[in-house]
């Protein structure tokens, strides 16, 4: 019998997290960091522990193969969401991922998946097309559009989406020294009800089984595969974050979209 990948998760009990959940237990021998505790897994793969604080996460990573790193200050699963003050944001978002990714290196751990967000580049709905596409109003619609991409250029409009994209660029420093594979997931429009809403929902929608399906393709994917970066989106008609790059390189297959 083929023993399961090693996976941690950590903000397993956010929204994304529960979303996740019932497709990575089927597939891989999940453990759990958080500060409050999970249910549903055994004893002895639940560490309570503080991301900013890196001694705290050092037992959590022996003998993980892949870390999931979904815990993050100003989501969805915030009190104040991407409101969240500046303190909680660096305590969490930078300091917290930098923690994630040294601790992962130094126990031999062999990819981190950062969650990232489509926060990342948000400023891109001031602008047209992209503001028609993402209005909630009836409004007329050009013929197409330029699609923004992984390596489009950057637009964040929040301070939420300055440090995510932080994390992005620590994740490319952490794969270019050392020997760890590290996947940036722009999660985009995922909500614990499985619908898209009106306005970005119905541009940037990702559905619960589009999202597991990327995420276990990021988990897997060969090892070669040291450093990218992919946006989480289903095929809605609408859509501008361009999940072209994923289907290529990960063999993602969209099962879903807003037509």
């Amino acid at each position: 019998m083929t023993q399961k990948l090693k996976l941690l998760v950590t903000g397993l009990n956010g929204v994304v997290g529960q979303v996740l959940y019932p497709a990575l237990r089927e597939r891989y021998e999940v453990s759990a960091l958080s500060r409050s505790g999970v249910e549903g897994l055994p004893a002895a793969r639940i560490f309570r522990a503080d991301i900013a604080n890196i001694d705290s996460l050092k037992p959590a990573m022996e003998q993980i193969d892949v870390v999931l790193h979904l815990a993050a200050g100003g989501g969805q699963s915030s009190k104040d969401g991407m409101e969240t003050g500046w303190d909680g944001m660096l305590r969490d978002n930078i300091v917290g991922t930098y923690n994630i990714l040294e601790t992962a290196k130094q126990a031999g751990v062999k990819r981190v998946i950062l969650a990232s967000s489509g926060a990342v580049a948000n400023g891109y709905e001031l602008e047209e097309p992209y503001k028609s596409l993402v209005s909630e109003k009836d409004v007329a619609l050009p013929n197409s559009w330029e699609m923004v991409g992984e390596y489009s250029e950057p637009k964040p409009i929040s301070l939420y989406g300055v440090t995510k994209l932080f994390g992005e660029d620590l994740g490319r420093y952490y794969a270019a020294t050392s020997d760890m594979s590290v996947i940036n997931l722009r999660i985009s429009y995922c909500l614990k009800e499985d619908v898209a809403g009106p306005g970005r929902g119905q541009a940037n929608w990702s559905s619960h089984r589009d999202l597991q399906q990327l995420t276990t393709l990021c988990i897997d994917a060969p090892p070669e595969l040291k450093f990218d970066i992919f946006w989480a989106t289903s095929d809605n008609r609408k859509l501008f974050r361009d999940n072209s790059r994923a289907k290529e390189i990960l063999g993602y297959r969209p099962q879903d979209g807003v037509r």
